[in-house]
């Protein structure tokens, strides 16, 4: 059979300008990766995404793959978790086997590059406490480009694929062949996790603060933004027999009835014992100190910052302790602009 012609990559990327670049490298300068920016839409991109974006967009898929993407720290890890469980039938046994083993991290890639090795052990506060071997094991797999890595995946087995990567970056054909589950929350609190994650993963300088971050964020100058445009895009094919659309604030109001719509929708029925066994499996203070999904096993390698954790708080309406008067009326306007022509509302957001 002929191998399909691969389609042209449709966007175009371009260098910041200088006072998008001089607000990234006051809070972002230390860490080794930098951005350029994509396309129409201007998605904020880690440079070495450059290389595979064309190979991602073409990528083969398969009839049986499921991706869980989301704009980051938008109940991501959860609905991982979730979904995985589901479709393997509540296999808790084997689900104790890492997160991070489980699923592909289609996007990873792009935050390390492999030619600045010494310049990322230098961010480290503790480099002598390194676990070497697991350390350079996890930089191997992170120096894989995305499209490479599902490659990698027998035919045999099926791909449950990680991305934070909007819709228009991926293949064309993904919601005529593939599941795919996406989360959308509060962009104020996607705005306070993502900059405790930044902390977490050394991604961000010392000495900034919340309100340094979010100048970043609401202005589309961090991973990924412009937030709006990501999950509008999402948005658009909410209604497509492929894709199913979460808001992370319903998980916390109805969690039996997001259970029920995530096996609806992979063509399973529960019983009610098994969602009330899913609700204390996914309960969060239980959820965050499980070792299988929470990160920790980075922090025995060496690699995590003292005093923050990747599964945080997991609690709508958490940003009013970070923003004061001026944030708050800034955000507000924020959203509604980008909701005023659109039919996307947010639980919880009055506009």
């Amino acid at each position: 059979m002929e191998k399909q012609k691969d389609l042209p990559f449709p966007y175009e990327f371009r260098e910041l300008d200088p006072e998008e670049n001089k607000l990234v490298k006051a809070n972002l300068g230390s860490f080794p990766t930098n951005f350029v920016k994509l396309g129409p839409k201007g998605y904020m991109v880690y440079r070495p995404y450059v290389k595979d974006a064309a190979n991602i967009y073409n990528m083969p898929l398969r009839t049986n793959d499921v991706f869980v993407a989301t704009y980051q720290r938008s109940g991501t890890t959860m609905t991982q978790e979730l979904v995985w469980l589901i479709e393997n039938d509540l296999n808790f046994e084997a689900a104790k086997t890492l997160l991070s083993h489980r699923y592909m991290y289609l996007d990873g890639f792009m935050i390390y590059d492999p030619e600045k090795q010494e310049e990322y052990n230098g961010i480290l506060p503790n480099p002598e406490k390194l676990d070497i071997e697991r350390y350079l094991e996890l930089l191997e797999y992170f120096s894989r480009e995305g499209s490479s890595l599902l490659a990698s995946v027998p035919s045999t087995e099926r791909r449950y694929v990680k991305t934070h990567l909007p819709l228009s970056l991926m293949p064309p054909t993904l919601l005529d062949t593939a599941k795919v589950v996406y989360v959308a929350r509060d962009p104020r609190d996607v705005a306070v996790s993502s900059y405790h994650h930044a902390r977490l993963l050394y991604l961000i300088n010392k000495q900034s603060n919340f309100k340094d971050f979010w100048e970043m964020f609401h202005r589309g100058l961090y991973t990924l933004t412009p937030y709006f445009e990501h999950v509008k895009e999402a948005w658009a094919k909410r209604h497509e027999p492929n894709m199913l659309f979460l808001f992370y604030e319903d998980y916390l109001k109805d969690l039996p009835g997001c259970i029920e719509r995530v096996a609806e929708f992979f063509g399973k029925k529960l019983s009610k014992e098994q969602i009330q066994r899913l609700c204390e499996h996914l309960d969060f203070e239980k959820f965050k100190n499980n070792g299988a999904v929470n990160m920790e096993d980075y922090r025995e390698i060496g690699i995590l910052a003292d005093g923050e954790y990747f599964i945080r708080k997991g609690k709508a309406g958490g940003w009013r302790d970070y923003f004061d008067e001026e944030m708050t009326q800034q955000a507000e306007k924020w959203i509604k602009d980008n909701l005023k022509d659109t039919d996307l509302r947010f639980p919880h957001i009055e506009l």
